[in-house]
């Protein structure tokens, strides 16, 4: 009996051959493992933390001293415009990212992403916006009207050169990656959960990634409609923001804070699930109130809608509207308070190991929390009346973003380091940047309020010796430096631990969840078989399972090992080929905002490659005939 043939697929001529090479340089180009993908997101936002500190040594220097010369106002518009947009959306944010595409599938137990090559797109996309937004440097100036971009300093009557529009495009380059990468973690939390994982079961980090995606998805599109507006603005004269034509350059403030405030918990939430996940561990007891932390962040993933025009207290919006969002600002303190008490319980009474990443998640909680009491007097309009555009506000934003996300960023990279690698980095080496960090940091941004709130306002450029900023800024600058040694012995311990390579073992923490019972780093297909999960830390309570009937008394750990891949017949493992389309897409959408700036070939040319791209996708079979299960 002959079987039906069935009939052939469509597909677009391949310009070049579908790579099948898991080495060299086509298998990173064209990859969509998401753990690849994760490793490529750290080492790009890390190059870009390294540039934007660069950036912020040459603020500093220019403010180290009154009367100083060494940056001019011009150049030193830019680098403090480039040095907010690259560590907020080229560094916090794909850092995070980072983390979501090597830690979430598994932690619940997948062996990929819902979309491999949705997720490869997010990657190439950030990749190329990143460079068309710093191409400005080389292209007639960088973007000048600070990372907030507000009208009319940002309009064409006044910066008529491409920076600014340099920068919206980058911008909206950057939201579409952001916006593909948060729906892809969305359906695959949701859809791909191994077996009994419930949602009350899952890892807090995990929690936070699916919370941090949702406001990303409904926030990134709010700043795509400004940036719309404004490039309408400055190169078809539209005059959405112009106020002598009509328009309201208020409206601005109100579409950037309205995603604005939601942003900074999707900077704020992913280094919340790295310290609740790091505490436990290294406190060796459960995490207190996991409920409470849960449904905090899922509190303040919403109220963080209502709060956006604290920033906007002294632009005139009447005592009614200050009033509601000085009280709606303080409330969003209460989950935020949940959790450092919840966290403090978790350290209260456990047996502390105090290494490297342990240090950095404590660092987090201290100085996030100072960073969270100076931002309650910006919730209250009369005191946010003395304090905005003052160096007041310099200090408590990077309170809560430098103290809070970096350090927690710091902590997840020497947690999850072993995982990534295989091999440990050097304690000694991380405890002295730890502490080099922790110094400088405070040493850069503690004298900030008072010196803002002795007047200094922000965004200036130089001051004269009398005005008494000089001893606040000389420490800080000093700080600044401590800060970039601090990064330069962690560098310094990659290099050796690399060389060295102290093997880690599967589970070197004796950690809690399903990332530490498979093999360090993990297998491509991650997990030999699916795991089926019983309890919140399941991997914990596998390994003493008279924990889960209450006998906290000679304890005993059980002989389980780490799951052993080396005799799987990966044949039988369906992962998706590699495909090189997502990459080809993200170049021409570069080559496209590009061709808005100069010419409309260059956006027919970016357009092109994006219709090929996307058709070459959708006809592109998953895997091929004769690798159907590779």
């Amino acid at each position: 009996m002959s079987s039906i043939a069935k009939p052939k697929q469509f597909q677009l001529p391949r310009i070049f051959p579908r790579p099948t090479s898991h080495k060299g340089l086509w298998y990173w180009l064209a990859t969509v493992d998401h753990k690849k993908i994760g490793t490529m997101y750290g080492l790009v936002s890390f190059f870009w933390f390294l540039v934007g500190g660069i950036e912020a040594l040459l603020i500093r220097l220019q403010l180290g001293q009154a009367e100083s010369s060494i940056l001019s106002p011009e150049v030193y518009n830019q680098m403090f415009t480039m040095h907010g947009t690259t560590m907020v959306f080229l560094v916090v944010m794909p850092l995070s990212a980072a983390f979501f595409n090597w830690i979430v599938p598994l932690q619940i137990g997948a062996r990929d992403v819902a979309f491999p090559r949705l997720n490869a797109l997010s990657l190439w996309v950030f990749i190329f916006g990143s460079i068309l937004m710093n191409i400005s440097w080389f292209a007639g100036g960088a973007p000048n009207g600070g990372w907030f971009g507000y009208p009319p300093n940002s309009s064409l009557g006044f910066n008529p050169g491409h920076g600014i529009t340099y920068w919206i495009m980058g911008l909206n380059i950057l939201g579409v990656a952001s916006i593909a990468a948060g729906l892809n973690f969305i359906v695959t939390i949701i859809n791909m959960r191994a077996p009994g994982l419930h949602m009350m079961r899952l890892p807090v980090f995990t929690w936070m990634t699916l919370i941090t995606s949702v406001l990303i998805v409904l926030a990134l599109p709010i700043l795509a409609v400004a940036g719309i507006q404004l490039t309408a603005d400055r190169i078809y004269g539209t005059n959405f923001f112009n106020s002598e034509a009509g328009g309201d350059p208020i409206f601005w403030q109100h579409i950037f804070w309205l995603f604005g405030h939601p942003e900074v918990y999707i900077l704020i939430l992913p280094a919340m699930g790295i310290v609740s996940e790091v505490l436990p561990t290294f406190s060796r007891k459960p995490l207190f109130g996991y409920t409470a932390i849960v449904f905090a962040g899922l509190v303040i993933g919403f109220m963080g809608w209502f709060v956006w025009s604290h920033h906007m207290f002294t632009v005139g919006l009447g005592p009614a509207a200050n009033t509601a969002f000085t009280v709606t600002t303080m409330l969003i303190a209460i989950p935020t308070g949940v959790k450092i008490f919840n966290w403090i319980s978790t350290l209260w009474g456990g047996s502390i190991k105090l290494n490297t990443s342990m240090l950095f998640s404590i660092g987090f909680i201290a100085m996030f929390t100072i960073g969270g009491l100076s931002g309650v007097t910006h919730a209250a309009s009369p005191s946010d009346a003395q304090q905005q555009d003052t160096y007041y506000v310099v200090a408590h934003f990077h309170y809560v973003l430098f103290g809070g996300s970096i350090f927690a960023i710091f902590s997840g990279i020497y947690y999850w380091w072993p995982k990534f690698t295989g091999w440990l980095l050097d304690e000694k080496l991380g405890i002295t940047s730890f502490i080099l960090m922790f110094i400088g940091f405070n040493l850069q941004f503690g004298p900030m309020h008072w010196v803002g709130l002795n007047g200094m306002p922000r965004r200036i450029y130089t001051y004269a010796e009398d005005m008494g900023w000089e001893s606040s800024n000389l420490a800080a600058t000093i700080g600044g430096f401590i800060i970039a040694l601090s990064v330069l012995v962690f560098l310094v311990n990659v290099i050796l631990s690399k060389r060295k390579k102290q093997n880690a073992g599967g589970d070197p923490w004796d950690a809690r969840t399903l990332e530490w019972s498979i093999a360090s780093p993990p297998p491509h297909y991650n997990f030999v078989e699916i795991p089926k999960v019983n309890n919140i830390d399941d991997w914990w309570y596998k390994k003493y399972p008279e924990l889960l009937e209450g006998n906290n008394q000679n304890i005993k750990k059980q002989k389980i090992e780490v799951e052993d891949s080396s005799n799987v017949d990966e044949s039988k493992i369906h992962l998706p080929d590699l495909s090189y389309y997502p990459l080809l897409i993200g170049i021409g959408l570069t080559i496209a905002a590009l061709g808005v700036m100069y010419t409309y070939a260059l956006v027919a040319i970016g357009l092109v490659m994006v219709f090929w791209g996307s058709i070459g996708w959708s006809t592109e079979p998953v895997n091929e005939d004769s690798n159907e299960h590779h």
